[in-house]
Parts: C-alpha cells; structure tokens; sequence
C-alpha cells in the first residue's frame, strides 16, 4: 500500500481588520476636525447676532452629532455641548422659547455625561440661568425649584444663577417694585431682556395695575407712570389702549378715573331681624305640634 503522507498547508493571516482600524481612527479625526470648525463658524454667527446663518449651521452639527460613536468621546462630547449651548442661546435671539425648550432637553443628557470639572463653567450657568428665567415667566414654579435642587453649590453663587433666584423671591413677596428695578440690572442684557425680562415685566405691570384700580378711585398721570416704572406718560397711554380700556382720564387730560370694582352683597344688605323673626316663629310653631 502506498504511504500517506500528510501535509500541511501554510496559512496567511489577513490584514484587512488592521488596516481598517488606521482608517477609522482617520475618518474620526477628519469628522472631528469638520464639526469643530462648524462649532467655531456657529460661536462666530450668535456673537455676531446671524440668526439665519447660525440655524443652517446648527442643523448641520446636529446632523453630524447623530454620526457620533457609543460610547461618546471626550472630544464629541465637548462638540455635541458646545453645538447645543450655541443653540439656545441663538433660540433666544431669535425670539423663539419652543426652539429654546428643544435645544435645552436635548442639552441635559450631555450635561449629564460631563465629568464634574466641567459642571460650573460659565457658558452652562448662562443656559441653566436662562432656563430658570423661562421657568420663571411661565409660571412653572415646581419644575423651577426642582431645577434648583440639581445645581451645585459653585453653580448657585454664579449671577446668572442667583438673578432668578432673586426675582423668584421678589415675586414670592409681591415685591413688585423691585422686580421693576431688577430690569436694569440683568447679568447679561443681550438675552435676559431680549425674550424674557418683557415677558415679566408685562406680567408684573399687569398686576401692578389690577392693584392700582382696587386701592384708588382715581391718580395723577405722573404717580402712575412712577409706579408702574414707565418711561413716560405716552408709555402709559399706550398701556392703557392695549391693556386697560376700562380706565377713564379726566376731563383735563391729568388724571387716570378707575371704575369701581362690582360688589357683592353687604352684611348691612342682609335682612338680618326679618330672618330672626321668621325663624322664631318657626321655632314656635314647630313646638305646638309637638
């Protein structure tokens, strides 16, 4: 029989993952250095006030965000911040709070991500200010004081933290002259006053006024243009066409006639010996048939 002899084949490892992994490495550094330069283009757009500019080059960071490796890197992650604290504060030049509610959810979770040396930079405190603003205005005071629980306490001695802060207590107090005075001294009037220090100061005229008609019968144009910290009596009269109809000026055009609040019923109104009365014949009457 013939012998059989075995042999063996060499093998050759292929090089095809290895050099794949060179290549990633290089798309990633490429993608990185692209969104990079996007973030820089869209810092330059809100710092310059191009709202239109600035909301092209954002959807195109958020769409190169969605091409981002899990876990994410600390140089994505600084990207995807960046884009989005970028966007809120371009929602509020443009005057558009469901925009700014959108970029802020979708902030929190990278906010989450972050190590704790970047938990109090001042960009952040700037957008969990405004945030707390927007809460502010409208009137969604749980989710304010349950924002407040997550800051640390760097976070909190930050202005743009503690302004809110305060005119949350203001407003707690009705101290609504100093809510007024507060306007004037926003830690950053380029955002605060833009969409949401108005909004609240329409809110807190209003009810400086609803106080107003209650507590006088009539005032001198001048005291109430002081009161209600406009800047002159035309302001006044422009209020008064859009948001008070109802009050009345003088025949001498000097001052403001408030009509009187409807009333109920008076205790003096109250029939009260009548009612005594019938309930003591009642009572007399209910007796003999017992």
């Amino acid at each position: 029989l013939p012998s059989h002899r075995c042999i063996t084949i060499p093998t050759f490892k292929s090089n095809r993952s290895t050099e794949r992994l060179p290549r990633r490495r290089k798309k990633e550094k490429e993608d990185n250095n692209m969104t990079e330069a996007l973030v820089s283009e869209l810092t330059t757009q809100v710092s310059n006030g191009d709202v239109t500019g600035g909301m092209s080059t954002l959807a195109k960071l958020k769409i190169a965000m969605m091409e981002f490796a899990e876990p994410l890197s600390p140089e994505n992650l600084k990207i995807a911040t960046s884009a989005l604290e970028l966007g809120v504060l371009l929602s509020v030049a443009d005057g558009d709070l469901d925009g700014f509610g959108r970029n802020v959810a979708q902030l929190k979770p990278y906010y989450a991500l972050q190590p704790p040396g970047d938990a109090s930079s001042e960009r952040k405190c700037h957008v969990l200010g405004l945030n707390l603003m927007n809460l502010l205005v409208e009137n969604r005071l749980s989710e304010f004081h349950a924002e407040l629980e997550l800051l640390t306490p760097e976070q909190s001695q930050s202005k743009y933290i503690t302004f809110p802060i305060q005119l949350e207590r203001q407003l707690m107090v009705g101290a609504y002259d100093q809510v007024l005075t507060s306007a004037t001294q926003v830690p950053d009037t380029q955002t605060y006053s833009i969409l949401f220090m108005e909004n609240l100061l329409q809110t807190v005229r209003d009810s400086i006024a609803d106080c107003l008609e209650v507590s006088y019968t009539k005032m001198t144009l001048e005291d109430a243009v002081h009161m209600m910290k406009l800047e002159s009596v035309q302001d006044l009269k422009e209020y008064m066409d859009e948001c008070r109809d109802d009050w009345i000026l003088s025949d001498d055009g000097t001052e403001l006639l408030f009509q009187p609040p409807p009333t109920g019923a008076k205790a003096s109104d109250i029939p009260s010996m009548k009612l005594i009365s019938q309930s003591l014949t009642y009572a007399t009457e209910m007796d003999r048939i017992v």
